[in-house]
């Protein structure tokens, strides 16, 4: 599957798909972050990926993060929904070059059971404190990380 957090491109947006997507912010329940260095990247961002046809979001985020984690979460809420293109939300697919703007619903989850582990569309999985997160971090991953830890809910951006 291509990656959420793909290369964000420069130039005129017109004629771009839109894409619904899905990430996840899951809890160690000790307050560390999971993050996922992807392999199509080399970046830090989120567990998450495309909502398929006929699928709910709260499946989807299941889903992707059992496929990437073979994390078992409980989803506790949504963060917010982020389609801002300045926020690196249009981006070009490495496996198939195909360009799309994303409106990425950003749920929070806790970890219920699991070891994290790596699939092949990551290199690593870790729990971070959200002082100290990885530097390189994929552009749409930023904005719904900073409004987790400050305590916002439903953010529309």
């Amino acid at each position: 599957m291509a990656s959420m957090y793909a290369q964000t491109i420069d130039g005129d947006p017109s004629g771009v798909r839109v894409k619904a997507v899905v990430g996840v912010i899951i809890s160690d329940g000790k307050g560390h972050l999971l993050m996922e260095r992807r392999s199509d990247n080399g970046l830090w961002g989120l567990p998450g990926g495309a909502i398929e046809p006929g699928e709910s979001v709260t499946e989807a985020a299941l889903r992707e993060v059992w496929e990437e984690t073979r994390l078992t979460i409980r989803i506790s809420g949504l963060v917010g929904v982020y389609s801002t293109p300045s926020d690196g939300r249009i981006v070009t697919y490495p496996d198939n070059g195909d360009v799309a703007q994303l409106v990425d619903i950003v749920l929070s989850a806790d970890r219920i059971d699991g070891t994290p582990t790596t699939s092949a569309e990551s290199i690593d999985l870790a729990f971070f404190p959200p002082e100290r997160l990885p530097g390189e971090m994929a552009a749409p991953a930023v904005r719904p990380i900073q409004d987790y830890v400050a305590g916002f809910t439903g953010v529309i951006r």
